[in-house]
């Protein structure tokens, strides 16, 4: 008796992207792509002279601008993205992500209070406007 046929199972094809299709998902410029992928956020594959992009590097994008939404620079992005690639424990990435989001908290509050000093300014001024004026006959 033959022995039954098993069938072969392969693989998931992983999705790769286009450069364009990234673009258009993260409404971003291609060329905005390329420069994260200058400054080595992201590293597409080649297919000739196309770019293929990979689950990993969509993550990274996405990443890369969850982190300029923070006020994070692209340098501090790219260690904590690299960070987390890593197989090691993540006690001392988070961590990191921490020290980082604190000095970024620190600085937008800092801003925080210049801002409200410089609007108290600007009320002072209409104000003081306001009453010149109705002064005037």
């Amino acid at each position: 008796m033959p022995a039954p046929a098993v069938a072969q199972v392969s693989p998931a094809a992983t999705p790769t992207y286009t450069i364009g299709e990234l673009a258009r998902e993260f409404d971003l410029t291609t060329r905005a792509i390329r420069f994260y992928e200058d400054c080595g956020l992201l590293s597409p594959q080649r297919s000739g002279r196309n770019r293929v992009y990979t689950a990993r590097d969509r993550t990274r994008l996405k990443l890369t601008l969850r982190g300029k939404r923070l006020g994070l620079t692209l340098a501090e992005v790219k260690e904590l993205v690299d960070m987390y690639e890593s197989p090691r424990d993540t006690q001392p990435q988070l961590k990191k992500f921490l020290v980082v989001l604190a000095a970024h908290r620190a600085q937008l509050e800092q801003q925080m209070a210049d801002l409200n000093v410089t609007l108290d300014e600007v009320r002072a001024h209409e104000k003081e406007a306001k009453r010149l004026l109705a002064d005037r006959p």
